[in-house]
């Protein structure tokens, strides 16, 4: 997993938004062993309106991280 930052920039968000949009995603995701997603396009899209509004306060990016972290999965994952 890569470090986890303090802050991001918004332009870093949009780079992330960009990401998703093209990203095929799967409709449920184990994350790991204790965090399972049953809708993972509705939970993304939550995720990125805390984003827009939280992204330069390292007390609230726990959203921006848990995107971060489904992407590594589903980049780790083999293609579908």
């Amino acid at each position: 997993m890569n470090k986890l930052k303090d802050s991001y920039t918004k332009e870093e968000v949009d780079a992330l938004k960009e990401w998703y949009d093209k990203a095929s995603l799967p409709a449920s995701l184990q994350l790991d062993k204790a965090v399972f997603i049953p809708s993972v396009r509705l939970t993304v899209d939550k995720l990125f309106r805390q984003a827009y509004l939280c992204h330069e306060n390292a007390k609230l990016l726990g959203g921006l991280r848990l995107l971060e972290q489904i992407k590594e999965k589903i980049d780790s994952e083999p293609t579908r």
